[in-house]
């Protein structure tokens, strides 16, 4: 593929990470983030320390404080905010950009209120004549180790596959495979959705739990996320692939994910705010289980260890009490995954 300008909005650990993969493979790469300090970091030592204390940029990655610099004559457009800001960033876009080019986004979560997927929200504030069909990368990933070029396969997701072959062939590399997919709705829940499971995992870790139980809440965490899924339109086969059970493993058992460590911490009996706090970055999976414990009751889909982690969470139930209750539940056929 010939040298692409690609702006990248967001300077966190996962921006920096995709940041690095682009500049590996020739591409012109603009980071643009609203933090000036970070920004002038990145320009002057070509470090991000904020979330790589070890790391040193390629000089050829600049950063940017104004966006409508970062968009200039770009042909690709890449997400990477938090969920609570990707609407306001995207009309931010909106307004400045002046020609068509490709959305992508790499961000994990529902919007709160609306439960809208991130795609969804591209497609209502960026104009269809500015931009191609909305692509989805996500997959089994850690910042901390695509950063320095371990090996990482994810996928890359949208209702037009050529244009998912575009961005399949912006990434890939030796140490960075991306596999197309056309099933935009079961990668985009199979990515948010897992960030829950992974608060119950290191929930259960902190509360001294072992490797059965991390299996057990890992496996039938991937059937209440299937349930849902499948209830919003998605295929179930997506969630036996990377972005599903890939993601669940990778997010739901290491120490590198924040959603794993806030759970680990709330299993131990520290504070939601004081965990938040202490953690500098936002926890996806906090916000994320209000919004799918609201679609599943609205949708009355079955979804117990969501159910756990909200009470928890939301109405102050001892988490260790909730867990425990789960297991007092109605006893099922393992293969009931679709029923309520």
């Amino acid at each position: 593929m010939k040298k692409q300008k690609i702006a990248v909005l967001g300077p966190g650990s996962w921006g920096t990470a995709l940041a690095q993969v682009l500049n590996d493979n020739g591409h012109e790469v603009r980071i643009w983030g609203n933090i000036p300090e970070q920004i002038d970091e990145i320009n002057e030592k070509h470090t991000n320390t904020r979330y790589f204390k070890d790391v040193v940029l390629d000089e050829n990655i600049k950063a940017y404080k104004e966006l409508s610099q970062a968009l200039d004559g770009v042909n690709a457009i890449l997400f990477v905010v938090p969920t609570k800001v990707t609407r306001l960033v995207a009309k931010q876009v909106a307004e400045l950009l002046d020609h068509e080019v490709v959305i992508m986004h790499a961000s994990k979560g529902l919007e709160p209120g609306t439960h809208e997927r991130l795609s969804t929200i591209l497609e209502e504030e960026i104009p269809a004549e500015l931009r191609s069909d909305i692509v989805v990368v996500s997959g089994p990933s850690h910042a901390e180790e695509t950063i320095v070029r371990d090996i990482t396969l994810i996928t890359a997701a949208s209702k037009d596959l050529e244009t998912a072959r575009y961005v399949q062939g912006m990434f890939s590399n030796n140490y960075f495979r991306l596999y197309t997919n056309s099933d935009v709705i079961g990668v985009e829940t199979a990515g948010a959705l897992k960030n829950i499971i992974a608060v119950g995992a290191g929930a259960l870790h902190g509360m001294g739990y072992g490797d059965n139980a991390k299996a057990a809440v890992i496996t039938r965490g991937l059937a209440e996320i299937t349930r849902l899924g499948v209830k919003l339109g998605a295929d179930p086969l997506t969630y036996s692939g990377l972005s599903g059970v890939g993601d669940l493993i990778v997010t739901g058992t290491s120490i590198h994910s924040r959603n794993w460590r806030a759970g680990d911490a709330l299993g131990r009996g520290e504070k939601l705010e004081d965990i938040e706090r202490n953690m500098g970055m936002v926890i996806e999976g906090i916000s994320t289980t209000k919004v799918a414990y609201e679609i599943a009751q609205e949708l009355n889909v079955y979804m117990p260890i969501t159910t756990a982690i909200y009470k928890s969470i939301y109405e102050g139930a001892d988490i260790k009490e909730s867990i425990l209750n789960m297991m007092s539940n109605e006893l099922r056929s393992e293969n009931e995954w679709d029923k309520k």
